[in-house]
């Protein structure tokens, strides 16, 4: 007897980072707080799509992304979300967002001190320690990690 499907939600969220600065936005919902670049990935569009999309709708900024900082799995009695934390760099000198939309408020590059220092504001901080963990040198896994069936 088949099973039923697991209803399962991903996510790509993205670190991206500029020297001492990594990009933040200023959210337009969820409490209109400081966050990542982060959305949900639509139907057809691979992890990567969606981590370099969400960050230009949401930031303003195009990006390379360039490797997997973790992958979360969190399962729930209704169903699983899988977020994928990626690492990026500027594509380019495109100043982040600076005028509200539907996608956010606005965006910044702003220090891992500077965002410690705002705690109040931030969205979470489980996701200072991915900043953190860069600062102290760690590398992110290669995009390989990443792949398709076949």
């Amino acid at each position: 007897m088949a099973r039923e499907p697991i209803p399962t939600w991903f996510f790509a969220l993205v670190v991206c980072r500029m020297g001492r600065r990594y990009l933040v936005v200023h959210e337009a919902k969820h409490g209109q707080r400081w966050y990542l670049p982060a959305g949900r990935v639509e139907p057809g569009e691979t992890l990567v799509e969606a981590a370099v999309r969400e960050t230009l709708e949401e930031a303003g900024v195009p990006v390379v992304i360039d490797g997997v900082i973790r992958v979360e799995h969190t399962p729930g009695p209704e169903g699983c979300r899988v977020r994928v934390i990626f690492s990026a760099h500027p594509a380019d000198d495109t100043p982040p967002k600076a005028l509200p939309d539907r996608h956010s408020q606005r965006a910044a590059w702003l220090t891992l001190e500077q965002l410690e220092g705002m705690r109040d504001e931030l969205r979470g901080t489980e996701w200072l320690r991915d900043l953190r963990a860069l600062e102290r040198g760690a590398a992110p896994f290669p995009l390989s990690v990443l792949g398709s069936e076949g």
